[in-house]
């Protein structure tokens, strides 16, 4: 897999070190993140917080460099157990989170970095803030959290070509200063890299089908 990012990076004729690999380790047992762990992987996502909850907090406590990713919708009523366990917040979509998250902030006196996931396809069945409501969001979002707003994530839809989708989130990115872009996955990291990405979520590629 590294190769693999390395070989796309060096085609794009980026550094394969700007590239974060996010592992990503939903349904897939703690015994499986620790032989990744011990291979030299850092970064884990999980979709849901009850998981992450019920795997992450021992995993952390034993390996300080582990850094945790939430990449699944968050429902308000979980948004200080992310802000406790969380080192980075993919999915932040929508005011209301917005506003349960900087009260959580408030509450545990931690920050962890947040993206902004914009539904690129404006898809029904998907989170994200619609491209239209983008700039609007990413501004109050930046006014709101200053720094810890590090950049935006989305998940392209599947079986066409992600590649427009990428380019123009790369583009609002750019737009409103954001260093990071999450995108891509198994299917399409490479894709992604080429335009820009700055972390890859990659699952089956990694651990294998989900049990």
């Amino acid at each position: 897999m590294r190769a693999r990012i390395a070989a796309a990076a060096a085609a794009a004729g980026r550094r394969a070190e700007d590239v974060t690999l996010v592992a990503v380790s939903k349904m897939h047992p703690e015994a499986a993140i620790r032989a990744a762990l011990a291979a030299g992987q850092k970064h884990f996502g999980e979709n849901r917080m009850q998981e992450a909850m019920e795997k992450f907090p021992d995993l952390k406590a034993g390996h300080p460099d582990l850094r945790l990713h939430l990449i699944g919708t968050l429902q308000t009523n979980k948004a200080r157990q992310a802000v406790r366990l969380a080192d980075v917040i993919e999915s932040l979509d929508r005011p209301r989170l917005a506003e349960a998250i900087a009260r959580a902030i408030d509450e545990e006196g931690r920050t962890p970095a947040l993206l902004v996931e914009v539904n690129v396809a404006e898809e029904p069945q998907k989170s994200g803030v619609a491209r239209s409501a983008a700039d609007a969001f990413i501004e109050a979002c930046r006014q709101r959290f200053a720094e810890a707003l590090r950049g935006l994530m989305c998940i392209p839809p599947a079986g066409r070509d992600p590649a427009p989708h990428f380019a123009w989130l790369a583009a609002c990115a750019a737009r409103h200063g954001l260093p990071a872009l999450s995108m891509g996955m198994s299917a399409d990291f490479e894709a992604a890299i080429a335009h820009g990405a700055t972390h890859v979520r990659v699952g089956t590629a990694i651990f294998g089908p989900r049990g």
